[in-house]
């Protein structure tokens, strides 16, 4: 239903003389949005009793101050500021150009830490609910806080996102984050080697299995790459068609199938020879293509496991994209200035791509958040 209608009357003296019937109304609909500001004035009444006692009404919960910002203004603050990274000062500027209000850039970075502090729980909840998931997709990226080399950790699966900031990439950083340690279920990875330090079943991304094999056809004439890249693609689209799972004898048909392709790959690139070896210890240099023939040899199961469990994907796709934000930001800013602002972009982050996980825009998930309260599903 519109807000407002605007009647538009035909002027009939400009029409031909002659009787007209009254057929109705032609409409067309305008969008349009109206950015004002909005001051409340609240004012609590005070009475006096016959002994000079006064008794001031109560202020709505945080109402605190004689002149203070409203939650309106904090969530959207943090919307800009995390979910649209935009700048501190670029949201200052939008402030005051728009609407006449004065938001500096350190109150913008308060918003942000206030939404950082009321997420303490929420924190500790989305760790909770992962370590004890059925699968978890894991992904790390490198970020630049003050021009030092730190790795945002990321671990969610398709209702819950986590990411936390260290000094390292490995394990150590992993277990100070404290999902992995706990976790029990399937993992979705990569093939990074920290990843196998874990006691869980594992599950390996096939899209960069895809994208090397590519190259080892491409650049390194490997035709056995390119019979096992399109078989493993046969296998997803049968495991589509199938509803995400195969039956027993179909799925040992492709396993055979997979070994044959990597059986023949031992001819056509073979481990290097043991007479060129200069020392006693180490492992002989390998091929790109050598390297990725025998993990994927030593690995099968973990490669293949998409075809015999429903709950686990083709890629790990679902880790990739959450994580892909932060590459966005580093293009946008090129650094954390913080280690702090880092932490803040992590928690923030983590509770929007949540809540927008369970149908929660985040909009509303930030006006819940500055209101004191949260999603039902994190209740």
């Amino acid at each position: 239903m519109p807000d407002k209608v605007k009647v538009i009357k035909l002027d009939r003296t400009k029409l031909p003389l002659g009787k007209y019937n009254e057929l109705g109304y032609e409409s067309r609909q305008v969008f349009d949005i109206d950015i004002s500001r909005v001051v409340t004035e609240y004012q609590a009444q005070v009475l006096e009793d016959k002994n000079g006692k006064r008794f001031t009404a109560s202020f709505p919960r945080g109402v605190t101050k004689a002149v203070q910002y409203g939650t309106s203004i904090k969530a959207h603050s943090v919307y800009m500021s995390q979910f649209q990274l935009i700048p501190y000062d670029r949201i200052r500027d939008y402030f005051a150009d728009q609407l006449g209000i004065p938001v500096s850039a350190g109150s913008v970075f308060n918003f942000n830490k206030e939404a950082f502090r009321l997420l303490g729980d929420f924190d500790d909840l989305v760790k909770n609910k992962l370590a004890n998931s059925a699968l978890v997709h894991s992904d790390e990226t490198g970020i630049n806080i003050n021009s030092k080399r730190f790795w945002l950790h990321s671990a969610s699966n398709l209702l819950w996102t986590y990411f936390s900031p260290h000094k390292k990439r490995g394990m150590e950083a992993m277990n100070d984050i404290g999902v992995l340690p706990m976790f029990k279920g399937i993992l979705c990875h990569d093939h990074w080697k920290p990843y196998y330090k874990y006691d869980c079943t594992h599950a390996l991304c096939n899209a960069h299995h895809i994208r090397e094999l590519t190259r080892a056809w491409e650049q390194d004439g490997q035709q056995w790459a390119k019979k096992l890249q399109e078989l493993l693609e046969a296998i997803n689209k049968d495991v589509n068609d199938a509803g995400g799972l195969l039956r027993a004898k179909e799925s040992e048909k492709y396993r055979q199938e997979y070994r044959s392709i990597l059986k023949e790959a031992e001819k056509e690139s073979p481990p290097p020879d043991e007479a060129t070896r200069k020392g006693k210890r180490g492992r002989l240099k390998r091929t790109k293509s050598r390297n990725l023939l025998e993990r994927l040899r030593d690995y099968e199961d973990d490669a293949l496991r998409f075809m015999e469990n429903e709950i686990v994907p083709f890629t790990n796709n679902l880790g990739e994209n959450d994580i892909r934000m932060t590459k966005v930001h580093q293009k946008i800013s090129g650094c954390f200035r913080s280690q702090e602002g880092a932490e803040f972009f992590c928690r923030i982050r983590s509770y929007l791509s949540s809540c927008r996980k369970q149908d929660i825009s985040s909009t509303t998930a930030l006006d819940l958040l500055f209101n004191g309260e949260l999603p039902d599903f994190a209740n």
